[in-house]
């Protein structure tokens, strides 16, 4: 019988890797983004779908992942990532059955996200579930932060409009985000626009409300 992956010490590789090698710059594509933004969503929707317990482990690494490519570039840090899965998750018992699996949650979440299957989709979803939280606007001012510590500046006036077109093209995947996400995402896309309408532009990150 082959031995299962442990997950938990892939978990363990990734987290460590995002906590200590991610530039403090990346105030968006953080460790705590990876580990308890779109963790807990990823959690979240898999007992929604009742996933077994190989495929919420597959799809934890996956979002464990995601992001990793980060520790060496912003440029195409997804097909980093792959690489790196490929890398190490064979030390870790994965075959390559499960590498493969893995390799396509990373590239899901590659805009624009094309995913594949169910597990794509959820962690398609769990990336980008910051779009329909209450919390949107501050966490749209640390990628604006990120951005302009890159070299990809945006000013805020600029950067509400990227914002508002980006949300009105995007759409959520599964049913459980469309539920839970989507109200929230056209409330934001009406407060862009109305910010938009009154010219108000704000060098500081907006209040919620």
């Amino acid at each position: 019988m082959k031995k299962q992956p442990d997950y938990d010490l892939a978990l363990e590789y990734a987290f460590r890797r995002l906590r200590t090698e991610l530039s403090p710059n990346l105030t968006y594509h953080s460790y705590w983004h990876s580990r308890f933004e779109v963790m807990r969503a990823v959690r979240r929707m898999a007992r929604q779908n009742a996933l077994p317990v190989q495929e919420v482990r597959l799809l934890e690494v996956g979002a464990a992942f995601h992001d990793i490519g980060f520790v060496i570039s912003d440029v195409d840090h997804e097909m980093l990532g792959a690489s790196i899965a490929q890398q190490a998750l064979p030390d870790f018992g994965f075959q390559p059955k499960h590498i493969e699996r893995v390799v396509g949650l990373i590239m899901a979440t590659r805009l624009p996200q094309t995913p594949h299957n169910l597990l794509e989709q959820i962690l398609a979803d769990a990336d980008l579930d910051v779009l329909g939280r209450r919390d949107f606007f501050d966490r749209s001012e640390h990628l604006r932060q990120e951005l302009i510590s890159l070299g990809k500046g945006f000013s805020p006036k600029d950067w509400y409009a990227i914002q508002r077109d980006f949300l009105r093209s995007h759409a959520y995947f599964t049913p459980q985000a469309q539920m839970l996400r989507q109200p929230g995402k056209e409330r934001h896309i009406d407060r862009l626009s109305k910010l938009l309408r009154d010219g108000r532009e704000l060098a500081t990150p907006l209040a919620q409300g």
